[in-house]
């Protein structure tokens, strides 16, 4: 049997594996790799977090640096667009797609067992109901924060406590970007705080059926943005509408970056 070797990632382990694309980074791992990694770490060590960085992350990084820690911090960065790493293979760089989903349904299906502590942060308290009618043998410890938790200070300090205090082997966090990400920065400024968080947006509602993924030959086709934009339009046609040229330019600034510079006659 073949070993995998796993480079070393994150800024929490050296980085070796990182790169930076569009302005935010990748690390160049596949969803195997990733696993593993995640299976064959302690429990019990400090905690560690991953982050999944889609169009949305990218757009909203380059307008706003002060969220540059979050993700240049946590111990995986991992590419969740497949326009984004379709744009990237157009300059022969390598970033595979993990998306969240994939990442939290792999992890329930393969790697989380029966009595694992999981903690989660959630949005609703119907998708904490449904995670723990669809996983009965998981010991769940879950807290649903109030809305607007990027502008309460109080409530954000509440969601790290809580995680913190439970010492679960997975902190799944799912209330939207960029509080999640902000919430697993914290806790991994917590010298209390152990296990892996994953910031992984709506991929519990998608395990649990509360939201259809795109079909297998969208999603093939990278066309699972518009499988979503069409069950949900009136939450994210501004946000698709509005990312498209700031993408763009960013596609240029990279093009732009990595022409060799031309020589002084």
């Amino acid at each position: 049997m073949t070993t995998l070797e796993l480079p070393v990632v994150g800024a929490q382990t050296g980085g070796q594996a990182r790169r930076h694309f569009l302005g935010a980074p990748f690390d160049e791992l596949g969803q195997d790799a990733v696993v593993q990694l995640v299976e064959s770490t302690e429990s019990r060590s400090k905690f560690r977090y991953v982050v999944t960085p889609n169009v949305d992350h990218v757009v909203r990084l380059s307008s706003n640096q002060t969220l540059a820690p979050y993700y240049d911090d946590a111990w995986m960065s991992l590419c969740d667009s497949r326009p984004i790493a379709a744009l990237a293979q157009t300059l022969s760089l390598n970033l595979p797609l993990v998306t969240g989903s994939d990442l939290t349904a792999r992890l329930f299906q393969s790697v989380i067992k029966a009595g694992d502590v999981v903690t989660l942060i959630a949005g609703d308290p119907g998708i904490v109901r449904d995670m723990e009618a669809a996983y009965p043998s998981v010991h769940f410890r879950s807290y649903v924060p109030p809305k607007g938790v990027m502008q309460n200070p109080a409530a954000l300090e509440a969601c790290v406590d809580f995680a913190a205090a439970e010492a679960a082997r997975f902190v799944f966090i799912a209330i939207g970007s960029p509080q999640s990400e902000k919430i697993a920065h914290a806790l991994a400024q917590r010298p209390d705080a152990c296990g892996i968080g994953l910031c992984i947006g709506a991929s519990l509602e998608f395990l649990v059926g509360s939201k259809a993924r795109a079909p297998q030959w969208m999603r093939k086709y990278g066309l699972e943005w518009a499988h979503r934009l069409g069950t949900d339009p009136r939450r994210l046609w501004r946000r698709y509408a509005f990312a498209v040229a700031p993408l763009a330019q960013l596609f240029l600034r990279e093009l732009l970056s990595r022409q060799p510079a031309k020589k002084a006659t």
